[in-house]
C-alpha cells in the first residue's frame, strides 16, 4: 500500500508540476502549483523527513504560495477577467529540458545504488528544536532579524514616495 501512495503522490506531483509551467492561465498554475508543493511535502515525509514536510506546508503553501494567488489577484494593472501569460521561447526551453530529462536518465541507470536495509529514524522535530533553541539560537535570531528588515523594507519601497 505504501507503494502504491508514493508512485501516486510522485506522479501527481509531476502532472501538476507540468500543469504549472504548460498552462496559460496564471490563476490555474497557482493552483496546480498548490498540489506540487504538497506533492513535494508528500515526498519528504517518504524520506522521513517530517520536519522538512511541516516546514515546505507552512512556508511554501501557507506562505509564499497565497503571496503569489493575492499578487495575482489584486494586481492593480489587470484590465480583463481573462488573466494569461505567454511565453515566447517554449519550443527552445522544452527541447532544452527534453535533453536534460535524456541526460539525467542515462546519469541515473548507470549510477551504481548501494541499497541497504534502513531502519525507520525516530522523529526529528524535537531533535531539531532543541538544535535551534540551544546551539544554534544566536544565528536564528540573526536570521529573524535581518528578514524583519527585509519585510520592514519592501513595505517602506512599497508606499512610494508620500
Amino acid at each position: 500500500m505504501a507503494e502504491f501512495v508514493f508512485w501516486f503522490i510522485a506522479a501527481l506531483t509531476v502532472m501538476s508540476a507540468a500543469f504549472v509551467v504548460l498552462n496559460n492561465q496564471l490563476i490555474y498554475s497557482a493552483v496546480a502549483l498548490l498540489f506540487t508543493l504538497f506533492g513535494i511535502a508528500g515526498l519528504y515525509v517518504f524520506l522521513w523527513a517530517d520536519f522538512i514536510a511541516g516546514i515546505q506546508i507552512l512556508v511554501y503553501v501557507g506562505g509564499i504560495l497565497v503571496l503569489v494567488i493575492f499578487g495575482i489577484m489584486l494586481t492593480n494593472k489587470i484590465r480583463s477577467v481573462r488573466i494569461s501569460h505567454k511565453s515566447i521561447q517554449q519550443g527552445v526551453g522544452g527541447v532544452i529540458a527534453f535533453w536534460l530529462f535524456i541526460f539525467l536518465f542515462i546519469a541515473l541507470s548507470k549510477a551504481p545504488w548501494l541499497l541497504n536495509d534502513s531502519v525507520e529514524p525516530s522523529s526529528t522535530v524535537r531533535e531539531i528544536g532543541i538544535l535551534l533553541l540551544t546551539d544554534f539560537l544566536l544565528p536564528f535570531e540573526i536570521i529573524s532579524v535581518l528578514l524583519l528588515g527585509a519585510l520592514i523594507g519592501a513595505a517602506v519601497l512599497s508606499r512610494g514616495k508620500a
